[in-house]
């Protein structure tokens, strides 16, 4: 069967609904489904909270009996494994669905095509690529960690229109209105986690959790850049460690050599140096970065060369709480124990080196990632072909005197990056670009 506009028109809404829990189905995709018969849907869902169940076997009880002889739109290719729940392919094959349209087929390999085939085995007509572009858009973060290792980074910045990000020594300057800063909560509550450099933490103290009413539970897990511990102990991020987690990413140089037989920091990836890549396997300045899914390397047509990123002057601050920041191991090892007593998760990866970090993250669920702290940082992202997609916002305040020039404007946005569209908050405007999946 050719694909009509009505197919088009529900794989629209099925696109739409996926939207709902964005950032909320853990490392599961968020699905959307819809169950149309007679050009009426009659059953409809997306993939629950936490990821379970998925959004097929909710809508094909939604519909019922009426699902037999129906069209399934799916957002992304039916399962056909077994996993935790039976898979979604048997379901649609057993309440008799006489068609499916799929906007995306699934990387992963115990799925990719094997669900068409199964249904198609059954007997089912199977249509897929039915706005392909749009559904993968939705499903970036989930498409990203799949075939990249990593989660999919969207880096946010608030530019004022004398081309500042901030104002050293001032803390939180707002230089975007209310309806800007009520779009960035949106983005937050759909993110997996977000990430600052120490030089913002210690000197804005930003809480970086959801605060629009009703969605407070989906702040992300933050994640601050410190190599040497340094994180104020009486900052926001540590205080409420506990209501929402908090990861302080250091330097595998501050792990203690006595606490395990190896050595090794027990975050760093199996078979990986955060500096050199592969154990065991020299590499001169020129050669290739070698490319595998399970690599803590970045495929190089993205951007990740392989020579080290050093520290960046500025995020290292040389006090904090009112001190130097820990120098000798019984300082160090004081630090973390509190930190860690505090709900602070302490990650062992190189902070400037996020063809590692990333992979790290993505280890722990993480699909997706919104840089929103600090030039330095920002402009580390963006210099190692790491950002995917890129929100910046301009304002038309004026920053004026002692300014932080903001590491990119709309007239330098970096190669391979397209242009998305434009939105008006009040009088900010957003513009978004996007990198190609």
């Amino acid at each position: 069967m050719s694909i009509t506009l009505h197919d088009e028109r529900f794989m629209a809404a099925a696109i739409r609904l996926s939207r709902w829990h964005l950032g909320r189905t853990a490392t599961n995709p968020s699905v959307g489904c819809l169950i149309v018969r007679d050009g009426v849907i009659v059953g409809r869902a997306v993939t629950a909270l936490s990821g379970r169940p998925h959004a097929e076997t909710q809508a094909l009880a939604e519909a019922g009996a009426l699902a037999r002889g129906a069209t399934a739109y799916v957002t992304l290719e039916p399962c056909s494994h077994h996993g935790r729940t039976p898979p979604c392919a048997e379901a649609l094959i057993a309440y008799g669905v006489a068609r499916v349209v799929i906007s995306v087929t699934d990387p992963d390999p115990r799925v990719s095509g094997h669900g068409i085939a199964m249904l198609r085995e059954a007997g089912i007509e199977v249509d897929a690529g039915v706005l392909e572009a749009e559904g993968r858009h939705s499903l970036a973060a989930y498409l990203t960690r799949q075939t990249k290792n990593r989660p999919y980074v969207t880096l946010k910045l608030a530019v004022s229109a004398d081309g500042m990000i901030g104002r050293e020594g001032a803390g939180q300057v707002a230089i975007t209105g209310p309806e800007a800063r009520a779009q960035v909560q949106a983005l937050r509550a759909e993110t997996d986690a977000i990430l600052v450099g120490i030089g913002t933490a210690i000197a804005d103290d930003p809480l970086l959790t959801v605060r629009t009413p009703g969605l407070e539970s989906q702040s992300p897990i933050r994640i601050v850049l410190d190599p040497s511990l340094a994180l104020p102990l009486t900052s926001k991020l540590v205080e409420t460690a506990r209501e929402v987690p908090v990861i302080v990413v250091a330097s595998e140089e501050v792990w203690p050599l006595s606490a395990d037989a190896e050595g090794l920091p027990p975050s760093a990836l199996p078979g990986i140096s955060p500096t050199g890549g592969e154990i065991g396997k020299r590499r001169g300045p020129n050669s290739p970065v070698p490319v595998s899914n399970k690599s803590a390397s970045v495929n190089a047509a993205q951007g990740a060369g392989s020579d080290p990123i050093f520290p960046l002057v500025g995020e290292m601050p040389g006090r904090a709480e009112g001190g130097n920041a820990p120098a000798d191991a019984r300082d160090m090892d004081s630090r973390r124990a509190a930190l860690e007593a505090a709900g602070v998760e302490v990650l062992y990866c190189n902070p400037y080196h996020p063809e590692v970090l990333l992979p790290a993250l993505a280890t722990r669920g993480i699909s997706s990632l919104l840089v929103e702290g600090g030039a330095k940082t920002a402009r580390l992202f963006l210099e190692a072909g790491l950002v995917d997609r890129i929100q910046l916002y301009q304002a038309p305040v004026v920053i004026g005197e002692r300014g932080i020039e903001s590491p990119l404007d709309a007239t330098d946005i970096p190669s391979g990056f397209a242009h998305t569209g434009t939105l008006m908050f009040g009088e900010d405007r957003l513009d978004e670009y996007e990198r190609g999946l």
